[in-house]
């Protein structure tokens, strides 16, 4: 029962997404806002929209259970560049845009380092929330000076035009309720499916968050970049990738700690918070060799998440 509640919830919460993004981009386009705007916040919020209601549900769970949440968001910024870059670049060559190493990957870096900061106490408590928070409105503030100054919002068009909402304003009311349903439901269904089966396999939560859960927050990323993979049109997907990488630790857990405070243990601090940081360095490094990410770049990744799997489930996070 546990695991068949474990894939509704990942099914609630990839529907609810996709719904809600469709609702609130076909509401903002009527209300005449612009594409690089709906972009930057409706699109941009509504993909991190499951990451956010799974950290959030298990934030507010009592015990171990709550490690779900900050296991969530670090799983995630790990599976993101180590798995779903990899899996991509095998796929195909990665291109790297010269805007991911000067713009988005030092964003990123100085957003993990920060995060890191705030977690050294072994909690993000509310205030260090509101400052994640504020530094994702300020980079988005930047973001939008930025495309406003050299008038390249042609990818913000693109993602709308991508998202194809509907044109009636009760249906994109009507998907934005089935979408919210679907991310409350979900998200619940996850966290009490991912826990009971920790608790049966006699390992932490945390070890399902950051396996399992995150792998399940992270399908929408690996969909997107191996399509993108297979057209031809992969050079997006390292901003995209980094940019999700932000809006987990920025967003999700800036989010989630105004609400309720983040706990951690010492051991997931020492360890897998360093994983993190680990993964970002291995991404500039691989930026900066010469060439696109190509195949063996992409197997040198993988490689890397499995030493993190393997690392973890050998650890057993109590």
């Amino acid at each position: 029962m546990d695991y068949l509640l474990l894939l509704l919830g990942f099914a609630a919460l990839i529907i609810g997404g996709n719904y809600l993004v469709k609702g609130a981009v076909g509401i903002a386009v009527k209300a005449g806002i612009s594409s690089l705007t709906i972009g930057m916040t409706v699109v941009s919020f509504g993909t991190s929209a499951p990451e956010l209601l799974v950290s959030l549900q298990a934030a507010l769970q009592v015990g171990e259970s709550s490690l779900i949440s900050v296991g969530n968001v670090v799983g995630s910024n790990i599976a993101n560049i180590s798995l779903v870059l990899g899996f991509t670049a095998l796929i195909a060559p990665v291109v790297i845009n010269r805007t991911s190493i000067v713009q988005d990957w030092p964003v990123m870096m100085f957003s993990t380092l920060i995060c890191a900061y705030f977690m050294a106490d072994l909690e993000i408590d509310r205030s260090e929330g509101i400052v994640l928070f504020t530094l994702l409105l300020l980079f988005m503030a930047y973001l939008f000076y930025k495309s406003r100054k050299d008038q390249t919002d042609d990818q913000a068009k693109e993602e709308v035009e991508a998202v194809n909402p509907p044109s009636s304003l009760m249906l994109n009311v009507f998907y934005i309720l089935i979408g919210v349903a679907g991310l409350t439901f979900g998200s619940e269904w996850l966290v009490q499916s991912a826990t009971s089966i920790a608790i049966s396999f006699g390992v932490s939560p945390f070890v399902i968050g950051v396996t399992i859960v995150a792998f399940g927050t992270s399908v929408p990323e690996l969909a997107t970049s191996a399509i993108a993979a297979y057209k031809k049109q992969s050079d997006l997907a390292v901003g995209n990738l980094i940019g999700s990488n932000i809006f987990n630790i920025l967003a999700v857990l800036g989010i989630t700690a105004m609400i309720t405070p983040v706990p951690l243990t010492q051991s997931i601090f020492d360890s897998d918070v360093l994983w993190m940081v680990l993964v970002a360095v291995l991404l500039l490094a691989i930026m900066l060799l010469r060439g696109p990410v190509s195949r063996w770049k992409g197997l040198l990744l993988l490689l890397f998440y499995v030493a993190y799997v393997y690392f973890l489930l050998g650890r057993q996070v109590v």
